[in-house]
């Protein structure tokens, strides 16, 4: 009897051992075995020269070999995918992201706030990541959502429930009473916030927000340093908003965590501030100059110009979706975007790629290598740099991602032809790769 209890005992245990791994997570999408990747050309994200009849060869999640046809073996048994006339590279970064809820332009936009369910955001956030990685960007910075939203889609991507882009993200965006990050236009008592969503305003109300976002799982602190295009009120979109003190605060807070903090800033004082107060990044930078961006080189900040938004606002300011003052900031900082980069250039700022969508279409994001070489006059292969390696620096992950290199996450794209001979290829990507896992696969050759 002892023994039949015992039997059955086992028995309910295997069986709900079995039911517990059927109903939990799944677990984000890995490669398994070996996989041979072979294409025209591979540029491989460190800014040398592309190779030629390149190969990648990838061991479940992991790049094992990149190099030549002639030079690196092909593993017997090894899945081959050629996909001919094409560039392989390492999957793209976007450095600013707003991921959820809906997007600039969308007629319930704008109140969104009000009349739209946590969870309906959070589920638009679901597409919009899907449509990020299909666009070949297998990384980004989430800068700023409501609620930790981007932490919910984080985990649901990492648990294997969607698919979407490796995500860090801020939490909420931090800034002043009244400011660029706060919820402005309404009657008072509306929309109210404080340190907890990120309203902060003198140093003690900076350190607790700063402290609430990474108890919740920020993974860095996006701040708003000056005024912006489409914040509500009359600041001019360069205005200077947090103080020296504040924001030096807010990032020796975070940098005891392990965090860094970027800063939205137009403005070429409040640039200058933000930078002089230790910030990894601006954000922007429309108005940048000279004195800022010397400053910027010396202190090793990076600019992430975010040439799509500026775009984006001065078209829809041109068709009246944006009107008053926000259509007159639009156009001028969008004006301004077109000499900012090249002036940080100029100057030996780092850049790295990001793009701002939410103000700009999710999915489109490969627009922005375009605007880096007409707008700015970046080469090809610098904004391609600037869209991988650069962006995993500013993350401080470059050991893991942002180079086609053994031992890194196999994070793999590909596009058709030559980018460096035509830029707007990256608008076009046919392959993607993540984690060792095939997502897009257009343009494969039996």
């Amino acid at each position: 009897m002892h023994r039949f209890v015992a039997l059955f005992l086992c028995v309910v245990f295997v069986v709900a051992s079995a039911v517990a791994q059927n109903v939990g997570a799944p677990g984000e999408r890995k490669g398994s075995g070996t996989v041979v990747l072979k294409a025209a050309r591979v540029i491989d994200g460190t800014g040398g020269a592309p190779i030629a009849n390149g190969v990648v060869v990838v061991l479940d999640d992991k790049i094992m070999a990149v190099g030549p046809a002639s030079t690196v073996r092909v593993p017997s048994g090894a899945k081959v995918i050629d996909l001919g006339n094409a560039t392989l590279m390492p999957g793209f970064i976007d450095g600013h992201t707003h991921i959820v809820g809906r997007v600039l332009g969308d007629p319930e936009a704008g109140n969104a706030a009000f009349r739209d369910a946590d969870s309906f955001l959070t589920l638009l956030g679901a597409r919009n990541a899907e449509r990020t990685l299909m666009a070949g960007f297998t990384t980004i910075r989430n800068l700023g959502a409501p609620n930790f939203d981007d932490m919910t889609l984080k985990r649901a991507i990492n648990e294997g429930w969607i698919p979407g882009p490796r995500i860090y993200g801020a939490g909420h965006a931090l800034g002043i009473t009244g400011g660029h990050c706060d919820e402005n236009g309404f009657k008072p008592g509306v929309a109210d916030g404080d340190f907890k969503n990120g309203i902060a305003d003198g140093v003690d109300q900076v350190r607790a927000a700063v402290r609430y976002q990474i108890k919740y799982g920020a993974d860095l602190i996006k701040t708003c340093a000056t005024a912006g295009v489409l914040s509500e009120g009359t600041a001019a979109v360069g205005t200077t908003q947090y103080t020296y003190e504040e924001l030096k605060a807010m990032v020796d807070e975070a940098k005891k965590a392990g965090r860094k903090v970027t800063a939205h800033a137009h403005g070429a004082e409040g640039i200058k501030i933000a930078t002089r107060a230790g910030v990894a990044s601006i954000e922007h930078g429309s108005f940048l100059d000279e004195e800022g961006a010397k400053l910027m080189a010396a202190n090793g900040t990076y600019l992430v110009p975010t040439l799509m938004a500026g775009e984006g606002v001065e078209r829809l300011a041109k068709n009246n979706t944006l009107r008053g003052l926000r259509a007159e900031k639009a156009l001028l900082a969008a004006a301004a975007m077109r000499n900012s980069l090249k002036i940080a250039i100029a100057n030996n700022v780092q850049i790295a790629l990001g793009t701002d969508s939410g103000v700009i279409l999710h999915g489109t994001n490969g627009h922005e290598f375009t605007l880096m070489v007409e707008w700015g006059g970046m080469s090809p292969l610098d904004a391609i740099v600037a869209g991988t390696l650069n962006g995993a620096k500013l993350l401080g992950v470059e050991s893991s991602i942002g180079t086609l290199s053994a031992g890194k996450f196999a994070d793999i794209v590909a596009v058709p032809g030559n980018p460096l001979t035509d830029i707007k290829r990256m608008e076009n990507v046919t392959f993607v790769m993540k984690n060792g896992a095939i997502y897009k696969n257009a343009e494969a050759r039996p």
